[in-house]
């Protein structure tokens, strides 16, 4: 039996009202990659935090062991010490210090105080080196995609001789070949005897890589599966975490599809910091009543720059085009424009720009439309308020302590159902849901995918962009593929196939390389 790096014993911990962790055990052996998945809310981050100190001995009840030795982490410094490093899904690099920087921040190359940057430059570059990054030490991580900053991340824990890395959700923002990437270095970590925890909604991505799979539900642990005795399949993952066997991933719609009701021409973007650069070049696109429109591409390829650029103009500068709804034109220049004229946008990143995390799910839910609870458009009236955030709690099945329980305490998928209920609340006609079940589980997916139907069938006219192409080809009626800020294809989503829309986009790509 191999060597048990990592022991987690009789973990238990309460939030006000809540026990988000009962009697959880859960360990790890050396040179795995250890998969800890479940639905939103289950408990996993809330694990891990526990287990590298962001939550201190104390907080919590149950024991911890590295190693053999037990451990009563304080903070995070505690754990790093040793060697265990975790990774949380919002990346904690400072956009406008360089890679080196941020690689030895608060673990400076320095001695009586002054730091040796010719050290620091050389490290950063063998650490780049590990992790098949080929970017100058001084480049400012403002520069880099989101794939590259995540390879920073990883780096910056190589730099603290990482022994046992925790990943949550690392591959959320990323496209495929940088998942894959991201993936295959873990592997090489592996043979390099570098344990890993994996935490992931992307069961493909499980598959493909865990030695073990750890699943919670409900605070609590199911099991542990062993991959190494023979294959686990996605559907065996789903049923244990949610406790009954998903047939089908995509609830089933009868499209009642009807004319068209928004349409942009010649939509043309500049990025606001580039200037010459275009994010959005001639495009045109339309949407009908009723209707679920895709949009598909890799990461970069211009969906949210033209999405915000839409909704007020949110995005981007030297905004050209134009906009229509039922045939005339509309005004579309600021957020409350695009609003009065019916346009709703659902942010991709819904803890920095959906919700207002510090703030009740009320008060989240009516921010958009503020005026329907509002006496005389000044005083909110309470009791409509409490009465509107109600019907949308039970609509959409939020599942919360009460309407009065901060944004912030709330699990991903039902985070995402207060996003999607204060635009529904703002009475759209056009909807754009920016990859709307980003990090969430598949039963939430499910249930977002079981809105997405119902929004359509009442006819709505709907957007919506992701990075899943089986999540595309599940839920819309219709697929434009966009590459490089163009609209490189246009396919109704019973004919598409991963296949064709890869080979619409890699076809593209190979004309430009011509060219």
């Amino acid at each position: 039996m191999a060597d048990v790096i990592l022991e987690m014993r009789n973990i238990t911990k309460t939030f006000p009202g809540v026990k988000a962790l009962d009697n959880v055990n859960f360990s790890v052996t050396q040179g795995e990659i250890h998969c800890l998945v479940g639905e939103n809310g289950a408990g996993k981050s809330t694990l891990m935090k526990v287990l590298s100190g962001v939550y201190p001995h104390g907080t919590y009840s149950g024991e911890i062991y590295f190693e053999g030795k037990e451990c009563k982490f304080q903070d995070i410094t505690d754990s790093e010490e040793i060697g265990l490093v975790i990774i949380h899904q919002e990346l904690a690099l400072i956009p406008y210090l360089s890679i080196a920087e941020n690689i030895f921040l608060g673990n400076e190359t320095a001695k009586n105080g002054v730091i040796n940057w010719n050290e620091a430059i050389s490290r950063t570059r063998d650490l780049l080196k590990k992790v098949g990054l080929d970017e100058s030490p001084n480049t400012l991580i403002t520069n880099l995609g989101v794939g590259k900053q995540q390879l920073v991340e990883i780096a910056k824990a190589l730099a603290k001789k990482v022994r046992l890395l925790i990943l949550d959700e690392p591959t959320a923002s990323l496209n495929e070949s940088d998942s894959d990437a991201l993936l295959e270095l873990l592997l090489q970590f592996k043979e390099h005897g570098i344990s890993s925890i994996l935490i992931s909604h992307k069961l493909n991505e499980i598959e493909k890589v865990a030695d073990s799979i750890t699943i919670l539900r409900d605070g609590s642990t199911i099991e542990t599966l062993d991959s190494r005795k023979g294959h686990v399949t996605e559907d065996r993952i789903i049923r244990g975490m949610v406790g009954r066997d998903m047939t089908h991933r995509f609830p089933p719609r009868d499209s009642k599809i009807g004319e068209v009701v928004f349409e942009v021409r010649d939509w043309n973007v500049y990025h606001p910091i580039h200037e010459g650069r275009k994010v959005s070049n001639n495009v045109n696109i339309k949407v009908r009543k009723g209707e679920v429109v895709g949009l598909a591409g890799l990461m970069g390829a211009g969906r949210t720059e033209l999405a915000m650029s839409i909704f007020g103009r949110s995005y981007g500068t030297r905004i050209s085009g134009t906009a229509y709804k039922n045939g005339k034109e509309v005004d579309l220049s600021n957020i409350d424009k695009a609003i009065a004229n019916g346009v709703a946008y659902a942010t991709e990143d819904r803890k920095a720009y959906g919700l207002v995390l510090i703030q009740e799910i009320k008060d989240n839910i009516t921010l958009a439309n503020l005026k329907a609870i509002s006496d005389y458009d000044v005083v909110i009236n309470e009791p409509k308020e409490m009465s509107v955030t109600s019907g949308y709690r039970e609509k959409l099945n939020i599942k919360c302590s009460s309407i009065r329980q901060m944004a912030l305490n709330l699990s991903g998928g039902n985070q995402q159902k207060v996003v999607l209920s204060k635009w529904l609340f703002a009475s759209p006609d056009i909807l754009i849901l920016d990859e709307p079940t980003r990090g969430i589980d598949v039963g939430a997916k499910y249930e977002i995918y079981t809105i997405i139907n119902r929004l359509a069938s009442e006819g709505k006219a709907i957007i919506m962009i992701s990075s899943e192409l089986p999540e595309i080809l599940g839920v819309c009626d219709r697929i434009y593929v966009m590459r490089d800020g163009k609209i490189v294809g246009e396919m109704p989503a019973s004919d598409a196939t991963q296949e064709s829309v890869m080979k619409c986009i890699m076809t593209q790509q190979q004309e430009v390389m011509a060219a």
